[in-house]
């Protein structure tokens, strides 16, 4: 999980703390580049490939974190 957020925190240029229960899309950082960071993220590191209307359904960290480990 430690990985998880340090590759999060580096898609989204945070430097703040992550929390898994963070709401992402509240973030001061998260912009419309920041969602391709992220997808191609989970693509590189995860080998998961997401639909847009699939990811628009995540809320939380923890909710990609899931979506990348298939929990």
């Amino acid at each position: 999980m430690e990985k998880f957020i340090e590759l999060f925190a580096e898609a989204l240029e945070r430097e703040d703390e992550i929390k898994m229960e963070d709401e992402f899309r509240n973030y001061d950082e998260w912009s419309s580049i920041a969602y391709l960071s992220v997808i191609a993220m989970m693509d590189e590191e995860y080998d998961v490939q997401i639909e847009e209307a699939d990811f628009k359904k995540l809320r939380t960290v923890q909710a990609i974190y899931d979506a990348c480990t298939n929990k």
